[in-house]
């Protein structure tokens, strides 16, 4: 059996939460493959708003297994949080979760190191959610790194305690200045979370996950952030600290490139992005702001507001290319209900010269060339691509065609049920 990989192809909030909820009960598990907490998939089920950080978005199905793969980072308190936080809901969690043993944890320290270092940059910070994802990630690459399994050994507290140390000297040299109160109080938080994770499901995932293939069972593999945040293939420097493509699933759950099927790429109608960096569409007038109040575009993880501008073919069709996407799901269509006139950015125009590629120097000025489309006004009840007004089709068919990739799901609301498949 293969493994079908779900992933961003923009800057992140793209939808994907909401379309593994709605594909999850096709699969026997969701895989989790890269990242940490500055993810947001929100989900709304029934009217209820859900948001997931770290723990895949199957969870709300009980005959879905969910695994948070080896290239996810985990912060043990906004973990548990969440864990707890959908046990109100009536879920037991813990039977439907499973845990990498190489899945790599972030410290107190490391949300320290993260601020300091975002504060040192200054104008030019990066915008992260200062979580400790970029830090936990430096040490999992510099061999420095705790990982799940690492708590389960006689001497993690004396490991811990070693890189703990380790951290509070580099932000001794820094100038950061530690609260040591509040320290102290987070990181038996921390240590109290660590207790709690002990008691789960933790495993080799890459066994379980290669022996369920084996067996015929069906699996998703789930992606976070997007693809123009990839770390080598992103808006670099203003990019996540992780592989957010189609390859990243390989090295974050284990499984082989062969072991691939279909990659599904989750777009916006229009684009966002959170923090700093390029944006070549983005709009800086009351269009751009009518978009983030319609569309609610503000970070499920941080809360910060996201910039917005139309939907950008060049940067799209390029995150295609990387991903091997078979098919597109697009999202959020009803944001753009109320506008006459929608547009679309089909290619650049960098040093005068026209180009549909995106530039390795997202600093230089790059001017977007647009196509425009009449609006479609408002939309009735949803049941058959056809009986769509004729603007929106045209709309769907010119993006299918530019970007060479049918479009199979379309979503016209926040709730499941507010989704069409073709």
């Amino acid at each position: 059996m293969k493994t079908d990989i779900l992933l961003g192809l923009q800057w992140g909030d793209e939808g994907k939460g909401k379309v593994v909820d709605v594909l999850a009960p096709k699969y026997d598990i969701v895989a989790r493959f890269q990242g940490g907490p500055n993810a947001g998939h929100t989900l709304e089920i029934q009217g209820k708003k859900h948001v997931l950080h770290t723990i895949p978005s199957g969870i709300f199905h009980d005959k879905v297994m969910n695994v948070i793969g080896n290239g996810v980072v985990i912060d043990p308190i906004s973990f548990l949080e969440e864990v707890r936080g959908i046990e109100a809901l009536g879920v037991d969690i813990c039977k439907r979760l499973i845990l990498s043993k190489r899945a790599h944890l972030i410290l107190p320290t490391h949300r320290l190191l993260d601020a300091s270092s975002e504060a040192q940059k200054g104008k030019e910070k990066i915008g992260s959610t200062l979580k400790g994802i970029g830090p936990a990630y430096m040490d999992k690459t510099g061999r420095n790194g705790l990982r799940i399994g690492d708590i389960l050994e006689k001497d993690f507290n004396a490991r811990y305690k070693a890189l703990s140390a380790k951290h509070q000297q580099m932000l001794a040299l820094s100038g950061y200045e530690i609260d040591h109160s509040a320290f102290a109080e987070n990181e038996k938080k921390w240590m109290d979370c660590i207790e709690f994770i002990r008691t789960m499901m933790c495993m080799d995932t890459e066994y379980y996950l290669n022996d369920a293939l084996k067996q015929g069972k069906k699996m998703l593999a789930e992606g976070a952030q997007g693809s123009l945040l990839d770390i080598d293939f992103g808006s670099y420097p203003f990019v996540t600290s992780s592989s957010t493509t189609c390859a990243g699933a390989c090295i974050g759950l284990g499984i082989a490139p062969s072991s691939i099927g279909s990659v599904e790429g989750v777009f916006k109608a229009y684009c966002t992005r959170v923090g700093s960096g390029p944006f070549p569409t983005e709009l800086l007038d009351d269009t751009g702001e009518r978009i983030a109040q319609i569309g609610r575009e503000f970070g499920s993880t941080t809360g910060r507001k996201r910039r917005c501008g139309w939907l950008d073919i060049p940067a799209l069709k390029r995150a295609i290319m990387l991903n091997g996407v078979t098919h597109l799901d697009m999202m959020k269509i009803d944001v753009l209900n109320e506008f006459d006139e929608v547009k679309v950015c089909t290619h650049y125009i960098v040093d005068g010269k026209e180009t549909e590629h995106l530039p390795y120097n997202l600093g230089v000025e790059v001017k977007p060339v647009y196509k425009s489309f009449k609006g479609w006004g408002k939309l009735g009840e949803i049941t058959t691509f056809d009986k769509l007004p004729k603007a929106l089709q045209d709309y769907i068919h010119y993006i299918e065609k530019i970007v060479e990739v049918p479009i199979k799901l379309l979503s016209f609301g926040p709730d499941r049920e507010q989704t069409l498949i073709r």
